[in-house]
């Protein structure tokens, strides 16, 4: 199964403690992992590249923090672009049914404070229902989300055992 993992941190490579050591450790073990922030600094989404990879893919792996309850800027804009009527959804657009989509987000507080009798009353599952549901649209499988919560607060070892785990996550069939 070819898993490629669509990296959205806007700090991957030099603010992201968490997302960094996931994204290397994902390639470490041979999955091909796509930097987005970097390939479109300007927000000038290739859409015939992404989709290229998109289809290449048998499993795909978004993996992104979540701000203020939502995905990053540019995340929300390559679902806009690159997820076009009649490619992915619509009368003729069902190129990635029955393809695998694991959501990997990771957020800076604990998780007790994302229960709905929680501090921000909303659970993880909630503020990931929007991204869950384009399984009706375009085919997609959405499997169990692979979530980290408490990431201010993750020490080396922590993130050490978060990369293992992704790992071997990423490395089931």
């Amino acid at each position: 199964m070819k898993t490629t993992v669509f990296a959205f941190h806007p700090h991957l490579n030099d603010g992201s403690k968490l997302n960094r050591a996931l994204a290397q450790g994902a390639q470490e073990a041979g999955f091909e992992v796509r930097d987005e922030y970097q390939l479109y600094p300007d927000f000038k989404v290739d859409v015939k590249a992404e989709q290229e990879a998109l289809e290449a893919a048998d499993r795909i792996v978004l993996q992104f923090p979540i701000y203020w309850y939502q995905v990053p800027p540019l995340l929300k804009q390559w679902f806009d672009d690159v997820l076009e009527f009649g490619w992915i959804h619509g009368v003729n657009g069902r190129t990635l049914q029955d393809k695998e989509l694991l959501l990997v987000p990771s957020f800076g507080a604990i998780g007790d404070d994302y229960t709905s009798d929680g501090r921000f009353e909303i659970t993880v599952d909630e503020i990931l229902k929007p991204i869950k549901t384009i399984k009706f649209h375009t085919g997609l499988k959405v499997v169990e989300p692979f979530v980290t919560t408490g990431v201010r607060d993750l020490n080396r070892p922590d993130v050490e055992t978060r990369v293992k785990a992704y790992v071997a996550r990423l490395s089931e069939n």
